[in-house]
């Protein structure tokens, strides 16, 4: 199920697209891809990352990964059901991987990424029928944000 035009709501705290663009913008700051995530349990974020592979010299280290790895730690469980995934970008393959395993409930994601994204584009993991769970997806929310944050973050390095 896939739908722009929902807005995510979260009463009890700040917005969770909000914090991943923190996020996104802090690891631009350290020179990563600005790619932030979030994850939402019971309307309240119990994790936050953006990308660290070139600082933690980890290729797996993207903001997805190490938020899912940091909720995995703060509910004390290897899996995320009835958590939401907040992300500045399309998830990759390896993401999307990480994503079905941890059992996570919804992806609401910012911008569409047709060269390196698995969800809507490429393999579309999700939708493959070796996949053992897939969460409910809603795509384009704050897209043209965070197309132009990736936009200004590679043109300052060309």
């Amino acid at each position: 199920m896939r739908n722009a035009d929902r807005k995510p709501s979260d009463p009890a705290g700040p917005d969770p697209m909000s914090v991943a663009f923190e996020e996104a913008r802090a690891a631009a700051g350290r020179g990563e891809v600005p790619v932030g995530a979030v994850i939402v349990k019971d309307g309240r974020i119990v994790a936050s990352a953006g990308n660290r592979p070139r600082e933690l010299r980890d290729p797996s280290a993207h903001a997805e990964m190490l938020a899912i790895r940091r909720a995995c730690e703060a509910v004390d469980d290897e899996r995320l059901s009835g958590c939401d995934l907040y992300v500045t970008l399309e998830p990759c393959t390896m993401c999307a991987g990480a994503i079905s395993f941890a059992r996570i409930r919804r992806v609401y994601y910012a911008a569409h990424d047709p060269k390196g994204g698995a969800v809507d584009n490429g393999v579309r993991f999700f939708g493959q029928p070796t996949c053992h769970h897939a969460p409910e997806v809603y795509g384009g929310i704050r897209e043209s944000e965070s197309a132009a944050l990736l936009k200004e973050f590679f043109e300052e390095r060309r």
